[in-house]
């Protein structure tokens, strides 16, 4: 069975601006710039919640050229009157096509991508959709000595929790028990797709999650 641990939550947002005050407003703190995608036309905003851990807000940046597929994390389905979220997360492995080829649900085409001086493969779908509404990870492996997220500043932030909703709770669970996440979140059934994150902030126990 892969080992598999959460790396990052991802907030997407129809701006970086919007996104930022979206993560300021419910925890506090404003995430600092992160960097470019330029496969994806994409860019983002980052805050540390640990050693190997983060959060990121990722909108499409206005000042690239347009990929010539679809966006990941559905960015291509927001208009600018769409409000920012907490849309879906990602799992770090230490091998990405054995985690991918165990998962119960397919997560998308395994990529290189690049921001800066950093590598890494990620899944992605290739309509750029969320997989199970965003409830399902993406995956990771990256190619770096230490952590992004060692590098960022320290605010005090962690994540105590994770819950995941959906209309299919057993599917979910299935989903984190193929990729040895049976313990990193709770699934819990509702109507819509969710995701939940309750984060530790020097304020107190903040609840990030759709607006």
């Amino acid at each position: 069975m892969p080992h598999c641990l959460i790396d990052h939550l991802t907030v997407t947002a129809p701006s970086l601006a919007a996104g930022a005050e979206f993560v300021r407003a419910a925890l506090g703190v404003a995430p600092q710039a992160g960097g470019e995608h330029p496969r994806m036309g994409t860019h983002n905003l980052l805050l540390r919640l640990g050693d190997a851990r983060f959060l990121e807000v990722i909108a499409a940046n206005p000042a690239a050229p347009a990929p010539d597929r679809p966006r990941w994390f559905a960015l291509d389905t927001l208009t600018p009157q769409s409000r920012p979220t907490l849309a879906t997360w990602v799992a770090r492995t230490a091998d990405i096509h054995a985690a991918a080829a165990a998962s119960s649900e397919p997560l998308g085409a395994i990529e290189p991508m690049r921001r800066g001086t950093l590598d890494w493969l990620i899944t992605i779908p290739a309509d750029g959709a969320l997989p199970l509404g965003g409830v399902a990870p993406a995956l990771i492996e990256w190619h770096t000595d230490a952590h992004p997220a060692a590098g960022l500043p320290d605010h005090g932030l962690a994540l105590a929790g994770l819950e995941l909703l959906h209309p299919e709770p057993e599917r979910v669970s299935r989903l984190l028990r193929s990729l040895g996440l049976a313990d990193a979140a709770t699934v819990s059934a509702a109507a819509t797709p969710a995701v939940v994150a309750h984060i530790d902030t020097p304020q107190g126990r903040r609840r990030l999650a759709v607006p």
